[in-house]
């Protein structure tokens, strides 16, 4: 037998019917994650480490350590013991209320509840509701980090005649490298791309992670005119510098040059509300006062933008 033929011990093929992502949650309606109503698959796992999330709980990864689970007051957490040292976290479904209590007291930022399904058992979910949507955001955590499950979840919506009129955007980083955007983008209309900082360095401080993939993301995406949408969430006094306003209208101006449709920049205000305790005691919400202010000046200069605040 030859050696190529020889599969390694312990490996299996993945198949669509196989494969599976792991979901913090689903939300069946929202207006304010993509244009219409819309179904948001929040999937579990990032590569940044953003203290300004308002979803800190998508962050990591469950490694079944057990901390949350005695402070579980529906007693739907438990820890499985197997052999020597394996243990294995899970979520009864039927008793979790969703009060959320148990994420603070995880430390790497996880969600025991989180569920790992089928490409299969979400199309179900997304039928039950497609006569209500108009479309459905992949959004996070990092919705990137398992893109071979979206590219399938895709290919089974375009096929399924109750949910192929659906429109598919992800809500991303921008850290996927850039050689993995054109399979991932035949399968979806667009990106709504977060724009954490331009400075390089405020951008590390912020997220522990560079902007350059980001900026490469955003240029690669905007020449294939999958750029739905530009991202800025202001923090005041953090990174609504002069100078950091002049990076978002330079990048702006670099990017709508490159695309066919007009480019728009939503403005996100930085609120307390699901942010980690000690993000939110440190930097203050900003104010309407000082997001009417930035609008101005970005509208004085030709770009197109909306604040959440509006």
């Amino acid at each position: 037998m030859p050696i190529s033929s020889i599969r390694p011990l312990g490996k299996t093929e993945t198949t669509a019917a196989t494969l599976t992502a792991s979901l913090s949650r689903i939300l069946p309606f929202s207006c304010v994650d993509g244009p219409g109503s819309r179904m948001v698959l929040f999937f579990q796992g990032c590569n940044m480490n953003c203290g300004s999330c308002h979803n800190p709980q998508t962050i990591g990864l469950c490694n079944h350590c057990g901390d949350c689970v005695s402070h579980c007051q529906h007693g739907a957490l438990s820890l499985i013991r197997g052999v020597g040292q394996r243990k294995r976290l899970e979520c009864d479904a039927s008793l979790c209320q969703s009060c959320d209590a148990c994420i603070e007291h995880c430390s790497r930022s996880g969600n025991p509840s989180a569920k790992r399904l089928r490409v299969d058992e979400v199309v179900d979910k997304v039928r039950d509701n497609a006569p209500l949507l108009d479309g459905i955001t992949f959004s996070g955590g990092e919705a990137s980090l398992q893109r071979r499950f979206i590219v399938a979840l895709c290919r089974k919506l375009k096929q399924d005649p109750e949910c192929q009129h659906l429109g598919r955007l992800l809500d991303s980083n921008g850290l996927l490298a850039v050689q993995h955007w054109p399979e991932l983008m035949s399968h979806c209309d667009g990106v709504m791309l977060d724009i954490k900082a331009i400075d390089d360095s405020l951008h590390r401080t912020l997220t522990g992670r560079s902007n350059h993939q980001v900026l490469a993301s955003a240029r690669w995406l905007a020449d294939n005119n999958k750029l739905t949408e530009l991202r800025w969430l202001v923090i005041e006094g953090v990174n609504d510098s002069q100078a950091e306003l002049d990076g978002i209208i330079a990048l702006y101006e670099k990017l709508s040059a490159r695309m066919e449709a007009t480019l728009p920049l939503r403005l996100n205000a930085f609120r307390h509300h699901g942010v980690r305790t000690e993000f939110a005691a440190t930097y203050r919400a900003t104010s309407d006062e000082r997001m009417a202010q930035i609008t101005a000046k970005l509208a004085e200069a030709g770009v197109y933008c909306y604040s959440t605040t509006d």
